[in-house]
């Protein structure tokens, strides 16, 4: 079995293990599935902050605009980049990370419109300048081909564990650079895809935002990485980012929530019918009285409907509310 070498670390030990809790804490508060509010808004980070380290200068603003089918006024071929990649994460479910077609469909999305051939693998050989530099010069194109069937063969690889294996990827499909432009944002996008199809949560998780904000540690990473010739440098960055990418979702949930966004959340669970006691063991440090006035508050503008009365009361979620909200 194909495995592309690096080594393991106390840092990246200590690493796995803090991301391990992290999302254990995120299960039991109930953070798999975060309210349609804060999935949206995480989309639209994602999005903004992915294509901003290629060099779109789109705000969230505008992105917004364009997820909510609205005009904006920018760069035609910045605006194409983003409706590609709405198109793209509107549904990261339908990719297969271990496949290399579901990959190269998604390339093809995300590029139709800006590159001759989207989709498909490059026929002749490239380098990356800085500067006056080549600051990389990436394999032979005839070897991408047989390089990047093996980094999916080790995709398949059940041995090696889910967080390691989906940054070594996104390095050494760095390095192989298989497409002549996009190799960047395809390798953001497919340790997404590895990562949420072991933990669900990472689907909402906009790690992209914190790689833009350290975009020179970044570079750095891959840069120490191709000069060791081994991948460890850029796990330990990339474990780094998505430990506080988890912990910054973490301190979320424990921020002061308005009674909307309380209910927001409540109802993308999905529950199919509950009680104030059921509300209440969600967020356990409101009282029963602020418990009554948000789900009256949610009668009032149509998430939920009553059932019944006194001791029998009980709440129903009303399902088109909800898919109107995702949107």
């Amino acid at each position: 079995m194909y495995k592309p070498p690096y080594d393991i670390t106390p840092e990246i030990l200590k690493l796995t293990a803090s991301i391990s809790e992290k999302i254990g804490e995120a299960k039991a508060s109930f953070l798999i599935k975060p309210s349609p509010k804060l999935r949206k808004q995480n989309k639209i980070k994602t999005i903004h902050s992915s294509l901003r380290i290629e060099g779109n200068t789109l705000t969230e603003e505008q992105i917004t605009a364009l997820l909510e089918n609205k005009r904006v006024i920018g760069e035609k071929s910045e605006v194409l980049e983003v409706l590609n990649a709405i198109d793209v994460y509107e549904d990261l479910t339908q990719y297969s990370a271990a496949s290399i077609d579901s990959f190269l469909l998604a390339h093809r999305k995300l590029m139709t419109g800006l590159i001759e051939k989207p989709g498909e693998l490059r026929t002749s050989n490239v380098g990356i300048v800085q500067g006056d530099k080549v600051a990389h010069l990436a394999p032979p194109a005839g070897n991408v081909h047989y390089l990047m069937s093996q980094l999916f063969t080790y995709l398949k690889n059940k041995e090696e564990l889910v967080l390691i294996k989906s940054c070594v990827f996104h390095y050494e499909m760095e390095f192989v650079h298989p497409f002549l432009d996009g190799n960047g944002r395809m390798g953001r996008l497919w340790q997404t895809v590895i990562l949420m199809e072991a933990y669900p949560i990472f689907e909402y998780l906009p790690f992209e935002t914190l790689i833009s904000k350290t975009q020179e540690a970044y570079y750095n990473a891959l840069t120490q990485s191709d000069r060791s010739g081994k991948s460890t440098v850029f796990i330990e960055y990339m474990l780094t980012v998505i430990n506080q990418s988890l912990a910054d979702l973490l301190n979320f949930r424990e921020r002061t929530m308005t009674d909307v966004e309380r209910l927001e959340y409540f109802v993308s669970l999905e529950k199919e019918a509950f009680s104030r006691k059921d509300y209440m063991t969600l967020y356990k440090n409101i009282s029963s009285s602020t418990a009554s006035r948000d789900l009256k508050k949610g009668v009032e503008i149509g998430l939920i409907v009553q059932l019944g009365s006194k001791r029998n009361t009980s709440y129903k979620i009303i399902q088109q509310k909800i898919n109107d909200s995702i949107i």
